[in-house]
């Protein structure tokens, strides 16, 4: 699979799709911007919303602790060089997908008609990191469960009842 996604980097647009995800998945920049987002155009949910990215957040922090105590390297660029940096050099699990599919889980629990939009870009955003070159299909699939357990672990308190009696 890993050599599929880096043969598939070698397309520009592929590459470019994939590097821009990267980028904005970088500490989960584009999950916390769309909680953020979502939260001041929703002033009726927006508890909701700001409970939601501190779930994506919490995810986040989550991988990268679990990434420091496994310490798994990165793969190594034999036949593709990686087509972005990285913030750090241990790649399990990946905290890309983690935040991603937090995110996913977590504002489709919100509004659940995103579930069109924030389950594919989490994917895509998964498929990222493989095409990318700088993870393995194992440190991509145990982000992602980890980042979606967050979120489910999560659900009540994403539903929770605001001091004022409304739903937040």
């Amino acid at each position: 699979m890993l050599v599929v996604a880096r043969r598939a980097g070698q397309w520009p647009v592929v590459a470019g799709l994939a590097r821009g995800l990267s980028y904005g998945g970088e500490h989960a920049a584009l999950w916390l911007a769309a909680g953020a987002t979502a939260a001041a155009f929703d002033p009726e949910r927006r508890a909701a919303w700001l409970r939601g990215t501190a779930l994506v957040g919490a995810a986040h922090l989550v991988s990268m602790g679990v990434k420091r105590v496994v310490r798994r390297p990165r793969p190594r660029p034999e036949r593709y060089a990686p087509l972005v940096p990285t913030a750090g050099r241990h790649s399990f699990p990946s905290s890309h997908a983690s935040s991603a599919a937090a995110a996913a889980v977590a504002f489709t629990v919100l509004h659940p008609p995103l579930r069109h939009v924030a389950v594919p870009a989490a994917v895509a955003m998964c498929l990222s990191r493989l095409v990318v070159g700088v993870h393995y299909p194992s440190d991509v699939a145990a982000g992602a469960l980890l980042g979606a357990a967050t979120a489910a672990a999560g659900r009540d308190w994403l539903r929770a009842t605001s001091p004022g009696g409304t739903r937040g």
